[in-house]
């Protein structure tokens, strides 16, 4: 894909990252150009590579090897508040279990200064002023981080699966605010999920990763044709998503050429495992 540099967002130029040396590649070799105001969905099966993308979009890691711009700088060296990356770990953090106010947290991130945007978003996700955060659902946590996230205009917006805990109405309304987001202030958004279903026409452009690699990179109208509608019921661009996953399947399954470990070859060291818990049991109940 082409674009000009005074329209261009996120720019990734051969761009590889392992976890370590001795590890295989996580990304190999992307090249990526994300125009201003686009709605680019990240396609792929667990591992493929869309989380690592992401977080290295957002700086919170640096590439191995490549080159990487987001609004021209380097994500990892430079700051840029505008640059907003949400991911599911936030739900699982301890300190958004405690006993502590909805309005407060909203307020801890500049909900004052933003009232209009913030108003929004809290009727948008439909989020009670008077939740507290150990008192709530998963998905409450979800419509709060959320909020918390998207009070701020940002520039770019990178999410990693932060829908999987919405509801259907939730979930739609969020990704109409996007859109609206993408059309009246330009803003750009890349968003990995493997939720398909109701979002057909939302994204502008499409990137497939299998095992760390670029399949299939375009504009939504030449991979997909949304119009159609398959005996299912299922959109089309459920369906394409659903064969490139199943060819995905089929190629890391070529990779049984590897000696992979059997049940037998590891139940050795899963009966030691089971008598040191059993050993500790007993000692903890003083048995």
């Amino acid at each position: 894909m082409s674009s000009s540099s005074n329209d261009l967002c996120v720019h990734t130029d051969h761009l590889s990252y392992s976890f370590a040396p001795n590890l295989p590649l996580s990304l190999h070799d992307v090249s990526v150009k994300f125009p201003k105001g686009s709605r680019t969905l990240l396609v792929g099966a667990n591992g493929a590579g869309k989380s690592t993308l992401l977080k290295l979009l957002a700086g919170k890691t640096i590439a191995n090897a490549g080159k990487i711009t987001v609004n021209g700088s380097d994500p990892f060296r430079e700051t840029n508040s505008g640059i907003i990356y949400l991911g599911t770990e936030w739900v699982t953090n301890p300190v958004v279990h405690r006993d502590m106010d909805v309005v407060r947290l909203i307020a801890s991130i500049g909900g004052d200064l933003y009232p209009e945007r913030r108003d929004k978003l809290i009727k948008m996700l439909d989020i009670d002023l008077r939740w507290r955060m150990h008192a709530v659902s998963d998905g409450e946590r979800r419509r709060v981080q959320l909020c918390m996230g998207l009070i701020r205009p940002f520039e770019v917006l990178l999410l990693d699966e932060v829908t999987v805990d919405l509801d259907v109405l939730a979930r739609y309304s969020l990704l109409e605010f996007l859109r609206e987001e993408t059309q009246s202030r330009n803003a750009t958004i890349v968003y990995a999920t493997h939720i398909f279903d109701g979002i057909g026409d939302w994204p502008t452009q499409l990137v497939h990763l299998s095992l760390g690699r670029i399949v299939h990179y375009g504009p939504i109208s030449e991979l997909v044709d949304s119009s159609i509608v398959s005996q299912k019921g299922n959109s089309r661009l459920l369906e394409v998503c659903l064969y490139w996953l199943q060819q995905d399947r089929k190629l890391r399954g070529d990779r049984g050429q590897e000696n992979r470990a059997t049940w037998d070859d590891v139940k050795e060291h899963l009966n030691v495992g089971i008598n040191v818990f059993t050993d500790y049991f007993k000692r903890s109940r003083g048995l």
